[in-house]
Parts: C-alpha cells; structure tokens; sequence
C-alpha cells in the first residue's frame, strides 16, 4: 500500500511539473531551454521535476496572462460605440436634412414657384442684371469718395 501511495506522489510531481514546463513562457525558464527542460523531464521524471522547481522555474509569481488589446466582441469596444453613435448622429442629421429639404419642395410647388437655384430668372424679375436705378446713389458705392 505504501508503495503505491509513493507512485500516486511521483506521478502526481510528475504530472504537475510537466505541466508547468509547457504553460511556462519559453523566455522565461532559467538554466536550459524549454524544450530541453521537456526532454529532462521525460527521461528523469522526478529528479526532472525536483530540478525543475528548483533551478528552471521563473522567479517570483507566475506571470499575468497576456492582456488581450482587442476587446472579444463589438459591444465591449469603446471605439465601436463611440463610431456606432457618430453614424447614427449623422444619419439623423442627413434624414432630418432630407425632411427639411422634401418639405421646402412640396411647400414651393404647392405656390407655384420654381426652388430657387440662384440664377437670377429675368422674366420674374423686375430688376434684370446689369440694371441700376440712377435715381439714387448706391450708399456702398465708393467711386464718388475718390
């Protein structure tokens, strides 16, 4: 009985040590590479594990996982939210531009009049281009200062 509880013990050693060998980041084992440190420990199982805890393991604790940088899904994504608010902001501004302008559209041929483009039609017009009236000066007229 003794005897197995002692296998059960080196097994376990064993077991726990290889463990830690693979999960241990290759530039952090002292001593021997990590493929290395698999090798001993397959050949010397626990002599290999004894070494191990002693001369490859990382000092101090292990090492924090590596921080992911990209969040796992779109929502947790402050830069996607922030994106996702500005397009719906300017949708609602294209869609209320839209309104506005179909509704000056309806509202103008509703009086007959055509929108203006800013050409300047002549036969609505009283006052053509070109003409002036002499009648009075034009008070932003400077020619008659010089």
């Amino acid at each position: 009985m003794l005897r197995v509880v002692g296998v059960v013990i080196v097994l376990v050693i064993f077991v726990y040590a290889l463990v830690d060998v693979i999960r241990t980041d290759g530039n952090q084992t002292r001593g021997i590479s990590k493929p290395a440190w698999i090798i001993v420990m397959i050949l010397l199982p626990l002599l290999g594990a004894i070494l191990w805890f002693i001369f490859g393991r990382p000092y101090g604790k292990p090492t924090a996982k590596p921080v992911r940088r990209q969040p796992t899904a779109p929502d947790d994504d402050p830069e996607f939210l922030r994106n996702l608010e500005t397009r719906r902001r300017n949708q609602a501004e294209e869609d209320r531009l839209k309104k506005l302008k179909a509704d000056h559209d309806a509202k103008d041929s509703e009086t007959g009049n055509k929108p203006d483009d800013g050409s300047g039609d002549a036969k609505n017009n009283s006052f053509k281009p070109g003409d002036a009236k002499r009648s009075e000066p034009d008070p932003h007229d400077t020619d008659e200062l010089k």
